[in-house]
């Protein structure tokens, strides 16, 4: 089961990777991939908590705890990946000292 899940993820990561790149063919948007990432570590954090509540019910304590901690360390990755602030393209038109290049 646990090889069924990989794959699916691989697809899920390789999907992404190709709409990103038909998305952005000229020049890759740092913060639409942050959120891109974001979403799909949250959707990966939900099923690794789904997954350890089915583990438990069925008993499975050792399991459930597997999953359960996963799913911190991707909670944990979520934080990481929000706090990394991108500077947005209006940001590099400034100058040094916050005047504007265009005036």
């Amino acid at each position: 089961m646990t090889s069924l899940h990989d794959l699916r993820l691989r697809l899920l990561v390789q999907q992404e990777s190709e709409q990103l790149v038909d998305s952005q063919p000229d020049e890759l948007d740092l913060s639409v991939v942050q959120a891109r990432c974001l979403c799909w570590l949250a959707v990966l954090a939900e099923a690794h908590e789904a997954q350890a509540c089915e583990a438990e019910h069925h008993g499975d304590v050792e399991q459930a705890m597997g999953w359960f901690a996963d799913a911190m360390r991707l909670r944990d990755v979520i934080n990481l990946v929000s706090s990394i602030e991108i500077p947005l393209p209006a940001a590099h038109e400034e100058g040094e000292d916050g005047d504007s290049l265009a005036a």
